[in-house]
């Protein structure tokens, strides 16, 4: 009897089903997984919004037959601040332009509600956007949604976050442009600029810049007006910071003084 298990798990048990089956109803997910025909019918819904399943008469089938699901679906943390800007930076992008993405917890929840867009699924434009991403937990999640172009950069990953690095991944992203660049950071400050842990990633996150014509910052308010160890860009190069309430304000009036438009959500 599986009905304690958390949300998480059981939308894997339940994708995990679908990549075996193709095809479920409600009464195989009840009887599978133990849990209420109401609750099936829930996340049959809420798969369905996020383009993994189409709903049908009773059931889902898999979104599309070029790929088998993933037998595990990462979800989004309750975090409710990181997935406000999340959402709301997932509706910054336009349809039909080519967008990057850094690794991260809060890059990760913006590519996710990109994907889950039903105009950008419902559009007639193959692909309706292009994702490139240095993250494989990002790359593996864009991979499913048929109206998605996913290009994923080589190199070496580091296992702490998901990105890759190195001399492959800049040979890749090198011969690539960007619209928009998301980026994910640990700090963000009108001295400092985007700076983050990781030197490794700091190097390519900052040739993504690069080859952006406009750069993203989305970061929840403990992000700002802070500086980590390695600088990904300097303020100049930051269009637009995606931030919450809980953002110092000073930190926010210090960085719309040195030309960054701040939206607080």
């Amino acid at each position: 009897m599986r009905g304690g298990m958390d949300r998480g798990a059981r939308w894997g048990a339940l994708l995990a089903l679908l990549a075996e089956h193709g095809r479920l109803s409600v009464a195989q997910v009840v009887e599978a997984l133990g849990v209420s025909e109401a609750t099936v019918r829930r996340d049959f819904g809420e798969l369905a919004a996020q383009q993994l399943v189409t709903r049908t008469h009773g059931g889902v089938v898999a979104s599309a037959v070029a790929y088998e699901l993933p037998a595990r679906y990462k979800l989004a943390g309750s975090d409710s601040a990181k997935e406000r800007v999340a959402a709301h930076a997932a509706d910054l992008v336009p349809e039909g332009t080519v967008v990057g993405f850094n690794g991260g917890t809060t890059t990760s929840a913006t590519a996710r509600r990109l994907a889950a867009r039903a105009d950008l699924a419902a559009s007639s434009r193959r692909p309706a956007v292009t994702v490139v991403t240095n993250a494989l937990n990002i790359a593996t999640e864009m991979v499913l949604r048929p109206f998605i172009r996913c290009v994923s950069l080589g190199g070496v990953a580091r296992q702490e976050s998901y990105e890759l690095s190195g001399p492959l991944a800049a040979m890749v992203l090198g011969e690539l442009w960007l619209d928009t660049v998301v980026l994910g950071v640990d700090g963000v400050s009108s001295a400092g600029g985007a700076t983050c842990q990781h030197e490794g990633e700091a190097g390519i996150n900052s040739l993504m810049v690069q080859r952006a014509d406009r750069v993203v910052v989305v970061a929840t308010g403990d992000k700002v007006g802070r500086r980590a160890f390695a600088r990904i860009c300097p303020t100049e190069r930051i269009s637009l910071l995606v931030t919450d309430s809980s953002a110092p304000d000073d930190a926010v009036s210090d960085l719309r003084a040195a030309g960054v438009t701040v939206q607080v959500v």
